[in-house]
């Protein structure tokens, strides 16, 4: 809970609750010049003054990490990186003290280098009557669940409330949703050949599932139909007060919300939480347990950050062979680039050469943050004889501090065992990594006809 952001955590919740420095001081009981070197992330804070921080912002410890500072720089580092821009260059303390002071604006930067990249990329894109850029769908509803931390209490009551009625173990409750789909909706659940994966009809009360489908699958899909049914005001409410900018965002972002309440369903929050702790966040066996697939769990891994009943954060990551990431959702404040590729050394991409096998590895990033990370592949069904199945890689990680509460770190040397990676080539500064794809858009290259490094890419340092 000490890491290198808090103090600037700590300046932005006084502000945000219009203390000044005395007055925040008087409270913790410390003088106003401790807490300004505090603030300055020049002394340490104690566990006690932790606690007292907690109590008076009315916060649990898990916001005082600085993921939401740290988030905000990466993606200004970014925003003043990209060489299209013709900006000057920028300083590192310069953009710490913008995420950290002015957080709001901030955040109005990377709207306008958002809607700048959808312009540029798209000139003839649609535009909103004020004239703004809108973003495009997918980027809409990625925002949309970064800004809820992925987690929705709306969605989670629906949910327990269906999932209490229903009164079955996790074992049974396909067939429990089945039947509630049956008695209670005269809608039965048919399975056969089909061109998709999904199809229901309303006027014949009937919802097919492809046979390609496995059991968890189908669980899912039938999961989605009765929250379709039964939590559709749950989820409209949620859209109303997001208010997206084009329909095609409205329908992406609903479909997103009714997974998450599927997701609820199947894997109800207490009881979820409660087993993972348990099994010490071994997925698979997870899996097994609520008769959900892989990624499923994996998923509703990284939503559990209900208020006084918090589980360990986790990012939560699917890419394919080509590095497209199809989902991302973080609790655990991992810095995502939101442009170009992630880092090669990563376990995300690592993976794909041990298919079925849990991969795990320490990832250190450039600041010295470090993750305990975990990613397996996961395989979909072909469509036809003679076309490859679609191949992804689930990846999950949490803030090493968490390391004691996941099986996965059994037997590693967590001091000797971090790997070093970046954000992305562009905007890494490692200046020996055989891996790099890209020069860093922040240097200029040193290339000497005499020598060859480890790195393809020589660099200069700044100045």
């Amino acid at each position: 809970m000490t890491g290198p952001l808090i103090g600037r955590t700590i300046r932005r919740l006084r502000q945000e609750h219009g203390l000044t420095q005395q007055a925040l001081a008087a409270r913790l009981g410390i003088s106003a010049s401790y807490l300004n070197l505090i603030e300055h992330d020049q002394r340490s804070v104690t566990a006690g003054l932790l606690l007292k921080l907690a109590e008076i912002f009315r916060i649990e410890l898990a916001e005082l990490s600085g993921a939401q500072e740290r988030q905000l720089e990466v993606g200004l580092r970014e925003v003043f990186a990209d060489p299209l821009l013709g900006a000057e260059t920028i300083a590192e303390a310069e953009i710490e003290t913008l995420a950290a002071s002015a957080p709001n604006a901030a955040r109005a930067v990377l709207a306008l280098y958002r809607a700048w990249r959808v312009a540029r990329e798209d000139a003839s894109g649609i535009a909103l009557p004020s004239g703004r850029r809108i973003l495009l769908p997918n980027e809409e509803a990625r925002d949309v669940f970064d800004d809820h931390a992925n987690y929705f209490p709306a969605l989670e009551t629906a949910a327990e409330a269906i999932a209490g009625e229903l009164d079955a173990a996790p074992a049974e409750r396909n067939h429990a949703i089945a039947e509630r789909l049956r008695r209670h909706h005269g809608i039965a659940v048919v399975v056969r050949a089909l061109e998709g994966l999904r199809a229901y009809d309303a006027e014949a009360r009937r919802l097919t599932l492809s046979e390609s489908l496995p059991r968890e699958s189908r669980g899912f899909h039938m999961a989605f139909q009765l929250a379709l049914l039964e939590a559709a005001d749950a989820v409209e409410t949620v859209l109303a007060e997001v208010k997206p900018s084009t329909p095609e965002a409205v329908a992406l972002i609903r479909i997103g919300l009714l997974n998450y309440t599927a997701g609820a369903l199947l894997m109800p929050y207490l009881p979820y939480r409660e087993a993972a702790a348990a099994l010490r966040h071994d997925m698979e066996a997870l899996a097994a347990r609520f008769g959900v697939s892989f990624e499923q769990a994996c998923q509703r891994l990284s939503t559990l950050q209900r208020p006084g009943a918090r589980g360990v954060p986790f990012f939560f990551l699917r890419v394919d062979p080509a590095g497209n990431v199809s989902k991302r959702f973080s609790a655990a404040g991992f810095p995502f680039a939101r442009y170009g590729g992630s880092c090669p050394r990563w376990v995300v991409h690592t993976a794909f050469a041990s298919p079925g096998v849990v991969r795990v590895q320490v990832a250190e990033l450039p600041d010295g943050t470090r993750f305990l990370c975990f990613a397996r592949t996961v395989t979909g069904v072909a469509a036809r004889w003679g076309e490859p199945p679609p191949v992804h890689v689930v990846a999950m990680g949490s803030p090493l501090t968490y390391a004691a509460d996941i099986v996965y770190a059994e037997g590693l040397d967590l001091e000797r065992a971090a790997v070093g990676i970046g954000l992305s080539c562009r905007l890494c500064e490692r200046p020996d990594c055989r891996s790099r794809a890209f020069p860093p858009l922040e240097h200029r290259l040193a290339f000497d006809p005499l020598r060859r490094g480890a790195s393809p890419y020589p660099f200069e340092a700044k100045r």
